[in-house]
């Protein structure tokens, strides 16, 4: 059998690596990352490591006075399924951390949580694959209602990647969330104008150059707070300054009630998705601006000379991604 021998030639000129100081000391693996992060051929991730405390809110020396702090609580689940209604938890993480109201970067002491719970059935093979956990994994088990409530008191505004499926879910198990103000990192940041593929949290953070063990609770939400707390790639600041302004603005789901069947591509062009049970194209916005734009298009290019009444319902922080309606209305056209 012939064998096959590979040689790496350095680098030169301004790509070559920073000279090793002493040739006889073996190169860590962190000195051979460095080496070739300075090759344009190679791109190194690096394993994720949780921060446990973010230091103080304002650089040292500095006379700077810290803005007032708005607690965050970064949450998952790993479910039993897809339906907040059949399905259940099995495993939630929260990080509760403060954040700087003007610069948006988190400060002080991360304060986790991380528990499973016995959902009373079989976990469904689908789900083991996904999750990793089995039904040893949790079988007697039972989330500490008390620890959750506590941390549920103590934030201002609870943040998931993908609230729409983890909001029903927890407010179902833990009714308390109900009544806070919810942000979602991956619908109220455009990723892809930052330049992201994609905006799967393990995509985001192979962008910021990390990798790590994805779908366990606790590690996607120390991710997902390290994602969010790293500058945004348009100078903007951090992707906790975007939740946090994207929470206090209202936003509008639009559906185009009674629309010709004949605009249905337009409209599936335009972004509008289709409600199977009420048979109706929908559009979320994010403004009142973008409301006006919208009814102004849809007169235009949809409905024409038709009379007609659209329906808007008006989200707030406190009911959007959950299953209960925002304030609704109907508007003509």
């Amino acid at each position: 059998m012939s064998q096959l021998s590979f040689e790496f030639e350095p680098p030169q000129g301004r790509n070559a690596p920073p000279a090793v100081a002493d040739a006889a000391q073996p190169l860590t693996p962190e000195d051979m990352a460095r080496q070739l992060e300075q090759h344009p051929n190679f791109k190194v991730l690096r394993r994720l490591v949780p921060v446990p405390d973010y230091g103080p809110p304002v650089p040292a020396g500095t006379d700077a006075v810290p803005q007032a702090a708005v607690r965050v609580l970064i949450l998952d689940t790993e479910t039993t399924g897809l339906s907040h209604a059949s399905d259940r938890i099995i495993e939630l993480a929260l990080l509760l951390v403060s954040v700087d109201a003007a610069s948006g970067r988190p400060f002080g002491p991360v304060e986790t949580f991380e528990g499973f719970e016995d959902p009373g059935m079989p976990i469904p093979e689908v789900a083991k694959q996904v999750t990793g956990i089995n039904d040893d994994m949790v079988r007697g088990q039972r989330l500490d209602d008390a620890r959750v409530q506590a941390l549920i008191d103590r934030a201002d505004l609870v943040v998931a990647h993908n609230a729409g499926f983890d909001r029903p879910f927890v407010e179902a198990r833990f009714p308390g969330f109900a009544h806070k103000r919810w942000a979602c990192s991956f619908a109220d940041i455009d990723w892809k104008a930052q330049g992201a593929d994609s905006a799967k949290l393990g995509a985001l953070a192979q962008d910021q150059g990390w990798f790590y063990d994805a779908h366990r609770a606790l590690v996607d939400c120390h991710a997902l707070l390290q994602v969010l707390a790293s500058p945004q790639a348009d100078g903007s600041g951090t992707g906790l300054a975007r939740l946090m302004a994207a929470a206090a603005q209202p936003s509008y789901k639009l559906r185009a009630t009674g629309s010709p069947f004949e605009s249905k591509d337009q409209l599936k062009a335009r972004g509008y998705r289709w409600d199977g049970d009420a048979k109706v194209w929908f559009c979320s916005l994010g403004s009142e601006a973008a409301l006006a734009e919208e009814l102004a298009w849809l007169k235009a290019e949809v409905y024409g000379s038709r009379r007609a009444q659209v329906e808007v319902e008006a989200l707030d922080a406190l009911t959007r991604y959950s299953p209960r309606p925002g304030r609704m209305e109907r508007r003509a056209l």
